[in-house]
């Protein structure tokens, strides 16, 4: 991987991350303990709430497969969005859910892993 690639991977990555600081941690409240996002407040939104929050979590899967991550880690972070997507259709335990489980840093981190391992083997 040459010196721009690895910059502009980099970039995405910075990006990525800003969208989901903003979808899981933008804001606190005083009278929740965890910082929540965008994603907290369109998961009250029955059904389509969380439907939107899962296509958003989605392009972070789509990203990822166009930095170039493994198939394996696409897969797992697709069943995270999955998963994420069950559990915020369950009335209030999903409302909880979107706040706790926070899909998107959980993709990022397993993809910037990915990277940073195909990076070093010079697979990418």
């Amino acid at each position: 991987m040459t010196v721009a690639q690895t910059d502009r991977t980099e970039r995405r990555l910075r990006r990525l991350e800003r969208l989901a600081r903003l979808l899981e941690a933008r804001w606190t409240l005083p009278l929740v303990a965890k910082p929540i996002g965008l994603d907290g407040l369109i998961g009250l939104i029955p059904v389509a709430g969380d439907v939107i929050c899962a296509v958003i979590a989605a392009g972070i899967v789509v990203e990822g497969a166009r930095l170039g991550a493994r198939r394996r880690t696409i897969w797992r972070m697709a069943a995270n969005v999955v998963i994420d997507l069950l559990l915020g259709l369950v009335p209030v335990i999903g409302d909880y859910a979107d706040i706790l489980y926070r899909v998107n840093s959980r993709n990022l981190a397993l993809l910037r892993r990915d990277l940073d391992r195909l990076s070093a083997t010079g697979r990418v």
